[in-house]
């Protein structure tokens, strides 16, 4: 890599390639890129370091720079388009290839899974951040690059495949499921794929134990089984303890207690996320009391379980868009509020996965005391599909109607309840008009 040359992100407000432009922006080399108009939530961080960001046109691409090219855009995108007509005079990278440079200059660890990566590789990046010079890529939109760093910690997506570019020293492998209908064919297919990026590990791998595809794995480095079950898996949580306050437990590796840690996070996925970090600490050698102080400390990530307080309302902000993340989202906010309503409000992302997922969809939202769908979010790829919310709602026994920003007023029916909101696309533009409502609502009680 050349800090002389001038790295162009083509969608540089994308949450991966936003952190990634920040790494390298941190590491001093000279950063700039394009995207959208509209304002993203990754928009103020890249502001905040100074990098340029311009609307999308062809004159930006210039002779001598290093094009990063955004996994959304195709060939005939403007920008894309330009840099492939100048041929040799400017390099055209991938953003797998270009966060590959960057892993090999460290000790890195990749976290895969159809579910739970951005979480773990958030609580990953923050322990090891906090005892060692460390660099991460997180999918939340955040990212750090340190110079001379021990490790690298990153968030390594299957979708299309894209992990297929790293070759990291260990990876966590939280789970394998059947997402991305647009792209896989079936759970084999997922499987096949987790299976060519687990050849590519160099030293071991970290796999939750309880999950049937993950134990069919055959590579050619340990697999650590990590999970609850003294007699399967390689590290085992004993005595969880979950609480109002978060969740507590004993570690082993086979025999060895590794001692008692705890976390400021809930539901069963924190416990297993927490244990996975444990676990490569353990294999590297890391003081088990940081480990301990650092989960302590752990404030979570972007969009996963972000909490607001308005009045006596509650409202959680999570990416969940899969009924395993639903499911997952709903144990922990019963977990922290056992006491109180739970109202769900899911935005449907994307159609194909809307039909692929509906029954199990309708299943894992009636966890929830009450259950409101907005419109299903259409995908660049995805414009039109033959199901509506309605018809997902209809399936749903505590289904209590379709919202949206211009139509947020139902949610009040549940005065001081818990709103879950979930989803992956637009979500938070009725989030914030429902948080307006509350705010005025109160303001008129007053």
């Amino acid at each position: 890599m050349d800090k002389d040359r001038i790295y162009y992100f083509i969608g540089i407000k994308g949450s991966g390639m936003s952190s990634l432009a920040r790494i390298l922006n941190d590491q001093g080399y000279q950063v700039m890129g394009s995207d959208i108009d509209d304002y993203t939530f990754t928009q103020g961080p890249l502001e905040q370091a100074g990098i340029e960001m311009k609307s999308f046109a062809a004159e930006n691409i210039k002779p001598g720079m290093v094009v990063v090219r955004g996994n959304a855009f195709d060939d005939d995108q403007v920008e894309v388009a330009a840099a492939l007509a100048l041929g040799d005079a400017v390099d055209v990278v991938t953003y797998p290839q270009l966060v590959e440079s960057l892993i090999q200059q460290c000790t890195s660890i990749g976290v895969a899974g159809a579910h739970g990566k951005t979480s773990t590789t958030g609580l990953l990046a923050h322990v090891l951040s906090g005892i060692a010079p460390t660099s991460y890529l997180i999918g939340d939109g955040s990212g750090r690059g340190v110079p001379d760093a021990r490790f690298f910690v990153f968030e390594a997506d299957e979708y299309r495949r894209h992990f297929d570019a790293y070759y990291p020293d260990y990876a966590i492998m939280t789970n394998i499921d059947f997402d991305h209908p647009d792209y896989f064919t079936g759970v084999d297919d997922v499987r096949a794929a987790f299976q060519e990026f687990g050849q590519h590990v160099k030293k071991g791998i970290f796999a939750w134990g309880d999950d049937p595809q993950l134990r069919q794995l055959e590579v050619d480095v340990p697999i650590y089984y990590y999970g609850t079950n003294p007699e399967t898996d390689d590290f085992y949580a004993t005595n969880i303890r979950r609480s109002t306050r978060g969740s507590s437990f004993d570690a082993y590796f086979h025999d060895t207690y590794l001692g008692n840690y705890a976390v400021p996070l809930y539901g069963q996925h924190g416990v297993l996320n927490s244990l996975a970090v444990v676990a490569v600490a353990h294999f590297e050698k890391v003081d088990k009391a940081l480990v301990k102080a650092e989960l302590r400390s752990f404030q979570g990530v972007k969009r996963r379980f972000t909490e607001k307080h308005i009045g006596p309302v509650t409202m959680i902000d999570d990416y969940a868009h899969h009924p395993s993340e639903i499911k997952a989202t709903l144990d922990a906010a019963r977990q922290k509020y056992p006491d109180r309503q739970i109202i769900a409000v899911f935005q449907p992302h994307t159609f194909s996965r809307t039909i692929a997922y509906q029954s199990e969809f309708a299943a894992t939202l009636d966890l929830a005391d009450a259950v409101y769908l907005t419109e299903i979010f259409a995908s660049a790829r995805e414009q039109q599909g033959a199901i509506d919310a309605k018809t997902l709602g209809s399936q749903i026994k505590k289904f209590r109607g379709i919202v949206g920003p211009k139509n947020v007023a139902p949610l009040l029916d549940h005065e001081d309840g818990v709103f879950v909101f979930m989803g992956a696309g637009d979500l938070q533009n009725t989030e914030f008009a429902f948080e307006k409502l509350l705010a005025n609502t109160q303001t008129n009680l007053q």
